[in-house]
């Protein structure tokens, strides 16, 4: 079986897309139509902006939304998915690409997504750390200990086996990170991002998002997609809605998410997106 599978935020670099934008018509015609819609020209960032302009809110998750999809689109008949994920704003990329969203109602949700994560965001100084080298376990115990002394830190993301994301108050990542490596872990290394997505510090972005979500039409993807918030295949667009809504404030499964695919079959993992991130995490989880 084969999978295809969309990277988040963070997997921007400069220069994305450009070749698919030169060189494929079908792919030239939708940026410009993202262009249109988003009411900027975020190609011309894409293309040949900073990465400090490629950081942007209104650009990092429309921008890897946009070359993930786009990619998928151009390959034309070779885009023959028999099951999709996408690893956190990923998903968005999967449900459009499996054909869930159209287009234009996918990119407006990514770009309602990164509106109502940034204003989330400011609402509270908070913050996430990759844990390297520490069993899941573990990682849950301390944080669970944190947040019950009144710093809020939980498992965020989920990545592969000896790789977790902790997401929350600064404050409540700090403690937890001198914790862990005193428990042992190998790294505990600050990530330079807005706030603690994954986390229950969410909750205003996924109040804001569900309305949006709740308002725009999902269809039956042509495949299975593995959602975040449980690591199983779906196809029944109520339940991939509900899902979506909750992965806002729920960790990312990705390294459940991964074994299920390969316990279910597949044994191909095609990346769609800028970047190759995801088939790292996927070489480490296959083990």
């Amino acid at each position: 079986m084969k999978a295809f599978v969309f990277p988040g935020q963070g997997a921007q670099f400069t220069g994305m897309g450009k070749d698919l934008y030169d060189n494929n018509e079908t792919a030239r015609n939708l940026f410009e139509k993202a262009n249109e819609i988003l009411g900027f020209r975020i190609t011309d960032i894409m293309f040949n902006g900073t990465a400090e302009e490629l950081k942007e809110t209104k650009v990092t998750q429309p921008a890897v939304f946009l070359h993930s999809v786009i990619s998928a689109i151009a390959l034309g008949e070779e885009f023959n998915p028999e099951v999709v994920a996408g690893h956190s704003l990923g998903e968005l990329s999967a449900l459009t690409a499996a054909g869930a969203l159209t287009f234009e109602d996918g990119l407006k949700l990514v770009s309602a997504r990164a509106f109502a994560m940034q204003k989330a965001c400011e609402m509270q100084s908070s913050t996430m750390a990759a844990i390297i080298a520490l069993a899941d376990e573990k990682v849950e115990e301390i944080c669970a200990e944190i947040t019950k002394n009144g710093n809020l830190v939980v498992a965020a993301n989920y990545n592969c086996p000896g790789q977790i994301v902790i997401s929350g108050t600064v404050e409540g990542v700090n403690l937890a990170c001198e914790a862990l490596k005193a428990a042992g872990a190998k790294r505990a290394l600050p990530l330079s991002v807005g706030g603690a997505f994954h986390s229950p510090l969410m909750q205003p972005a996924k109040d804001e998002l569900e309305a949006a979500i709740v308002a725009t039409t999902f269809s039956t993807p042509r495949c299975s997609v593995y959602q975040n918030v449980d690591a199983k295949p779906h196809t029944n667009p109520e339940e991939i809605k509900s899902n979506l809504i909750a992965q806002l404030t729920s960790p990312v499964l990705w390294t459940a998410s991964v074994q299920n695919m390969i316990a279910d079959g597949v044994t191909e993992f095609t990346e769609c997106g800028p970047g190759n991130v995801l088939q790292g995490l996927i070489k480490k989880i296959k083990g």
